[in-house]
């Protein structure tokens, strides 16, 4: 399920679940009633296979600022994007990236100095996870020049001189809530005076995408302005299950082979003989309590979380095996720790490349808009609608007499008051709402022909 125990028990106490109850007094779900909590639905009826199939329509160009060892660029390589440049600081992490692709245009330099007029045109997307330091409001606009003084103002700067079609930024999730919203807002002005449209930004649970940890990163999509009103950025569907460190450390989905004897730290004999006495699949919390008090010192009355120990930190972040890292223990870990799960960094990256051959679509005039005539329109109950295709899956067999099945249609939800604004096309936003929870509230479908 990918939620902890404290989730599940409050879940029960709040009644949002019922649990039953055995024979020994132990409560328990059935399978098909965990069907119905929304993250599992989400999980089983998910298109995963289908977004697996995403392909280039072309060779995409790509620029990465603050590449670190390459989880990003790692990602979106495995979806088919062409780095044409990558800009990073450190050494050791440029060692890592020259070392394990020796055709990568590594830029090794702080991202000041880099001029990047000389790609305007000629890059289709620029990617980065810049750091998120403190904002300065010196100008009290919120925009392009009130991020002065910060690494995101570099982003900016990029794509004002290079002028990609679509630039990515990935974050911590505390992003959202930085400086009480205040970063975040300086973003969204700044992206508005470059010329892009922010899609919404959403917090990814790596968890939820091949990856073997909870890990939770902020996503800022932006698209032209000349494409943003002709495409539609999708979210990636999560996987069908949650990964754990059994797949990683094991032969299984994630790994041809069970993990590979592999340089780590070396532990003091003091903490080497604390981790011998945790049991198979246990903890600090299953330590005697005297020793686990000493060994957690002030960590220990945090209560939840900050049960792991010792982990093979490569695999849980979804590298491959073949990836090496340079410079010293604390080097590798610093990079790799840093690093976005490659994994997750594919899945976001399919979705992009989605979105590029989107507008690759436009530029060749491959995009057909539906006229009004062929919109049609039908009240009906969502809740009747959603229990006729529990799967969101509607029988072709079953569509309206009047549209044509051999076409690709597009079903809709809006609401009754926004019918104008969709059929006359001056709408640029269409909320997707979830069936289940519109109960019987009648709202209009619009099928349109494509």
């Amino acid at each position: 399920m990918g939620v902890s125990r404290r989730t599940v028990e409050d879940w029960v106490a709040k009644g949002t679940y019922k649990p039953n109850v055995d024979s020994d007094g132990r409560y328990y779900f059935t399978v098909e009633e965990l069907r119905k909590v929304p993250l599992i639905k989400e999980m089983i009826d998910s298109p995963w296979e289908e977004e697996m199939r995403i392909e280039p329509r072309r060779d995409f160009c790509s620029i990465e600022l603050f590449a670190g060892a390459g989880g990003l660029a790692l990602g979106f390589e495995k979806a088919g994007f062409k780095h044409a440049l990558l800009n990073e600081f450190n050494h050791e992490a440029c060692n890592t990236l020259r070392n394990n692709r020796p055709e990568w245009n590594v830029l090794e330099c702080d991202v000041h100095d880099v001029d990047f007029e000389q790609w305007r045109g000629k890059v289709d997307l620029l990617t980065g996870g810049f750091p998120c330091q403190a904002f300065s409001y010196a100008g009290n606009k919120g925009g392009f020049e009130d991020a002065r003084g910060t690494l995101f103002f570099e982003v900016a700067r990029a794509v004002k001189e290079i002028s990609p079609k679509v630039f990515v930024c990935e974050n911590v999730k505390g992003l959202a809530s930085h400086d009480d919203g205040r970063t975040l807002k300086v973003i969204r002005n700044t992206v508005r005076e470059l010329g892009y449209t922010l899609v919404e930004p959403k917090v990814l649970e790596a968890i939820r995408y091949q990856v073997p940890q909870k890990r939770e990163r902020i996503i800022l999509v932006a698209i032209r302005n000349d494409y943003a009103d002709k495409v539609i950025f999708h979210w990636p569907s999560p996987y069908h299950r949650i990964m754990t460190l059994r797949d990683a450390f094991y032969k299984g989905e994630l790994y041809p082979c069970d993990v590979p004897i592999s340089e780590g730290a070396k532990y003091p004999q003091k903490k080497a003989e604390v981790l011998k006495m945790v049991p198979q699949g246990g903890d600090w919390r299953d330590l005697p309590d005297d020793i686990a008090r000493d060994f957690m010192g002030g960590s220990y009355g945090l209560g939840g979380g900050k049960t792991g120990m010792a982990r093979e930190y490569a695999r849980i972040q979804t590298f491959p095996d073949e990836w090496q890292f340079y410079g010293n223990i604390a080097d590798q870990y610093k990079q790799i720790g840093n690093a976005v799960p490659v994994n997750l960094a594919w899945a976001v990256a399919r979705s992009v490349m989605r979105l590029m051959n989107d507008i690759d679509d436009v530029d060749n005039g491959r995009v057909f808009i539906p006229k009004t005539q062929t919109h049609r329109i039908h009240v009906v109950n969502i809740k009747a609608l959603h229990e006729e295709y529990p799967n969101n899956i509607f029988d072709r067999n079953k569509i309206p007499a009047d549209l044509d099945p051999s076409k690709r249609l597009l079903v809709s939800y809006v609401k009754p008051e926004n019918v104008d604004l969709f059929l006359d096309g001056s709408s640029n936003i269409y909320w997707k709402t979830i069936p289940i929870l519109c109960r019987a509230k009648p709202l209009v479908l619009l099928h349109a022909i494509y």
